[in-house]
């Protein structure tokens, strides 16, 4: 089939026609095929942004801290007491012991070590005058924390070790809390409650180094002591976050906090560690496995939607060619070739899937938003995931549409001509 531009595009057009009034003759049947399909678009869009937000908020925290950053956490799920060396995996997590603000102090103080900061994460309620924000993540820290994460002080300043000693209520606050709090107003000095507990701003941060502008989802920072009193969150689980000195190899340093926790857990030479750290290349290469797994179940879910709605492009396309038997053989008898026959109910079928491609993009858009939008992640479309959700939506309607195209393409003219 030799088709010049002007005509491929109206073969195309007549297709689209024709698959436009077919949606309008059998509604239910249609609306299923395209519901099915739009499912599985759905689920390609949503699982990828929400994905690609988590993986750009670890990237970004382990980008701020620098590769020679060390992560001391109670346990590793990847099994990993040491990076590259394996845990002895008879050791439930619940036997570890949970590390400790004492354990960061004792880690400050190694000859090898520039500084060292606590780290444990919560969401919580914060409101101010009429405004509330649900779900905002919620940082307990030292105050060596920006020296140690990175960023800077925007207006006014972080809070001091004698207020955490002293368990002040005071907050810093990035710039998205105090736009949904505050609009325009200058936030330092004012008032905030996070789960109802009354906090003072005393400064604003910005983190230059995200990749999400100076904005960021919502985001309040407290002295450690005063979060563990306040927030809601999982105990057990703080972070100790450890910066080498100039000059010092990651491996002096990690051997030097290996041997002062170990003296401190009272460990004996054959007895395994019974915690773990971590460097920013294993905490990036662990969660691409994890992530691989969740692109396996999102495969696996969007392939359901999309053979749904194949399974509902074989049934409506079959009816098609079943009511238009007539037209086919007039088109027969005037010359149509079998590839053109077959071309239209093809243009047909994938019109029908890229409309429930395009109304997956839409829901998974809207999903994207709303993840963005009321939780932590800073969820956005990939481009690619858009392609994906497209392309398997035409894929799904030329595969499904085979069949039956090819079975109007074989219709004998004659009988075709003769059938009531």
């Amino acid at each position: 089939m030799n088709l010049t531009a002007p005509a491929l595009a109206d073969r195309i057009r007549d297709g689209v026609l024709m698959a436009l009034d077919a949606i309008r003759v059998n509604k239910v049947r249609a609306g299923l095929t395209i519901l099915g399909v739009a499912i599985g678009a759905m689920v390609v869009i949503a699982m990828a942004s929400t994905m690609t937000g988590i993986r750009a908020t670890v990237t970004s925290i382990i980008e701020r801290a620098g590769p020679k950053t060390l992560f001391v956490v109670r346990f590793f799920r990847e099994g990993v007491a040491v990076d590259g060396d394996a845990v002895d995996r008879s050791n439930f997590w619940e036997r570890f012991p949970r590390l400790s603000v004492e354990d960061a102090d004792v880690l400050r103080k190694l000859p090898s070590v520039s500084d060292v900061t606590v780290r444990e994460v919560g969401a919580g309620t914060v409101a101010a005058g009429n405004q509330t924000i649900n779900g905002v993540a919620v940082a307990g820290l030292n105050p060596s924390w920006i020296k140690v994460l990175g960023g800077d002080m925007k207006a006014g300043r972080n809070f001091t070790a004698i207020e955490e000693a002293s368990h002040a209520p005071v907050a810093v606050i990035n710039p998205k809390t105090a736009l949904l709090l505050f609009g325009g107003l200058d936030p330092i000095g004012r008032k905030i409650r996070i789960d109802g507990s009354p906090f003072q701003v005393v400064g604003l941060y910005i983190d230059p180094a995200s990749m999400f502008g100076s904005a960021g989802p919502p985001t309040v920072f407290l002295p450690h002591s005063m979060f563990v009193k306040t927030v809601d969150f999982f105990q057990g689980w703080l972070t100790i976050i450890v910066i080498p000195k100039d000059g010092v190899a990651v491996e002096d340093v990690q051997e030097d906090v290996i041997a002062a926790l170990r003296a401190r857990r009272g460990l004996k030479p054959a007895q395994p560690n019974n915690f773990s750290i971590l460097t920013g290349n294993k905490i990036l290469a662990t969660f691409n496995q994890v992530t691989a797994g969740f692109v396996m179940v999102m495969l696996a879910l969007s392939s359901v939607g999309l053979l749904v709605g194949g399974v509902g492009v074989v049934a409506i396309m079959m009816i098609s060619v079943t009511e238009r038997t007539r037209e086919i053989g007039v088109r027969k008898a005037l010359g149509a070739t079998r590839g053109e026959i077959q071309f239209q109910f093809l243009v047909e079928a994938a019109t029908l899937t890229l409309l429930g491609g395009a109304l997956g993009m839409v829901l998974g858009g809207a999903i994207t938003f709303a993840v963005a939008r009321f939780t932590p992640i800073p969820a956005a479309v990939p481009a690619w995931a858009v392609g994906v959700a497209l392309g398997s939506s035409l894929i799904t309607g030329i595969f499904f549409g085979l069949y039956p195209a090819s079975r109007a393409a074989r219709l004998d003219p004659v009988d075709a001509l003769r059938y009531e």
